[in-house]
């Protein structure tokens, strides 16, 4: 694959809880242009304090993020980075499900009819308008997860990171999440999933995470087939690659 411009640098990350318990340690990593990244690996491995650390939610101990040319502060709002979170209650809150998805470009300074489109727009790609009037709270899971989707789609973010984004889905919207990361003009994107198989159909490249320590990267395909590796983190070869 060729390599375009560098989206995200990150050098001699590390970070660790007060109690001492090491998260991320010494963790290096170029995300470049076009790489749609799946970041796999046991529970406790790292992958979700890695993403609050790039969204600047969480500062790290040492170390350094360099998110398109400029350095991530904890706390600055930087629109064009796009975070789809776990637990997706941790990212409702607004009245509607309308004004939840607005809440983003809102903030971006943009006009009443711009949020307007991009709303719409966001509703549309996921086919969910019928929940645009409901409240958050009122939803199912996987209807949560939608919204919380849309919510970031409707910031047009360059960079987008996705936190298992196909918990609580239904096969027909894990399937439309699949064909619309396959079309989407979001310049990178990295998706940590236990899903190996959503993983497979939509990344270019994947990082093995375990212990807060990159042990593997590469071509997805080759890495999920290593039988060895995958079982040695907690992980298993995808149906689709057994022979």
């Amino acid at each position: 694959m060729k390599r375009q411009n560098e989206i995200l640098k990150i050098a001699n990350l590390f970070y660790q809880y007060p109690c001492g318990r090491k998260v991320l340690e010494n963790l290096n990593e170029t995300v470049f242009s076009g790489e749609r990244i799946g970041i796999v690996g046991p529970n406790g491995a790292g992958k979700t304090t890695l993403f609050l650390t790039i969204a600047g939610i969480k500062k790290p101990i040492s170390g350094e993020i360099i998110l398109f040319n400029k350095a991530v502060k904890q706390g600055e709002f930087r629109p064009e980075l796009g975070m789809v979170f776990q637990n997706q209650d941790d990212q409702l809150f607004c009245p509607s499900v309308y004004d939840d998805i607005a809440f983003g470009p809102k903030n971006m300074g943009l006009s009443d009819k711009e949020v307007e489109e991009r709303v719409k727009k966001s509703l549309a790609i996921l086919d969910i308008k019928f929940l645009e009037d409901r409240p958050p709270h009122q939803l199912s899971g996987g209807e949560k997860r939608l919204v919380a989707l849309a919510g970031v789609l409707a910031m047009e973010p360059k960079l987008v990171i996705y936190d298992e984004p196909t918990s609580n889905l239904d096969v027909r919207y894990r399937r439309k999440l699949i064909n619309f990361l396959r079309e989407t003009q979001q310049e990178a994107m990295l998706i940590a999933s236990h899903d190996l198989e959503f993983i497979l159909e939509t990344c270019n490249r994947i990082i093995v995470l375990d212990n807060g320590t990159i042990i593997e990267t590469g071509k997805p395909s080759e890495i999920l087939a290593n039988k060895e590796l995958m079982e040695k983190h907690g992980l298993e070869v995808p149906y689709s690659l057994l022979k």
